[in-house]
């Protein structure tokens, strides 16, 4: 009965004689290998298998990383197959497009062209040497397509830089939809305003012109 007693007592002295209260310098006891200590090669490391020593290949000529098939010209190039420039954005316009437009447009284009377009950002209006910035509101920029437009927010055009790293695809489209409401603003007539509202203006102002040949009208 007592050999039961001093068989735990002994085994817990030699775990705790053991312990000698500094690390060790020994590789741990690693009772399941598995493939935690299998041959490869890490990031830049050399391989003397290949011409070049390298262990990182390139990619295979020709090949593309999944999701980046970029096979939508008018897309991602402003574009037709025959290289003509699309006419209109070819992505479904809405007002919330129109305000990431608008966000973008104040934070990349605005300082060069101004908030509202016309060539007169805060960089053009002191001694910066800058060349005067093109107006959005010349007959030539409205003239011009839309696919034009996207391809210089993407590539430049004579001084100014392209875009290209710093706006994605879809927000450049975004600016070119904004630039082409900014174009409208400046440049809008009865035509662009919807019927119902120009029939409330006009008859709001006939009262009012009644009201003040009566005397009972306000002073606009």
């Amino acid at each position: 009965m007592r050999t039961y007693l001093l068989l735990p007592l002994l085994a817990t002295a030699l775990l705790l004689a053991g312990c000698r209260g500094h690390r060790s310098g020994n590789e741990p006891f690693h009772p399941n290998p598995n493939m935690d200590f299998q041959e490869k090669f890490q990031a830049q490391e050399a391989n003397p298998l290949f011409a070049d020593n390298a262990a990182m290949r390139k990619p295979v000529s020709g090949t593309v990383a999944r999701g980046l098939l970029k096979e939508d010209t008018q897309l991602y190039t402003g574009r037709t197959d025959a290289g003509e420039y699309v006419d209109q954005i070819p992505v479904p316009v809405s007002r919330a497009f129109l305000e990431r437009g608008q966000e973008r447009y104040n934070i990349y284009c605005a300082v060069c062209h101004g908030r509202t377009g016309g060539g007169n950002g805060v960089i053009m209006r002191g001694d910066y040497g800058y060349t005067p910035a093109t107006s959005y509101h010349s007959d030539r920029i409205r003239n011009v397509t839309d696919g034009y437009i996207y391809d210089v927010i993407a590539n430049g055009i004579r001084n100014m830089p392209g875009y290209s790293q710093q706006i994605p695809v879809k927000d450049r489209w975004a600016i070119v939809a904004y630039v082409r409401a900014l174009q409208r603003s400046q440049n809008a007539d009865e035509t662009d305003v919807p019927q119902d509202v120009l029939t409330d203006f006009q008859q709001g102002r006939s009262a009012n012109m009644e009201g003040q040949r009566t005397g009972t009208g306000t002073t606009p």
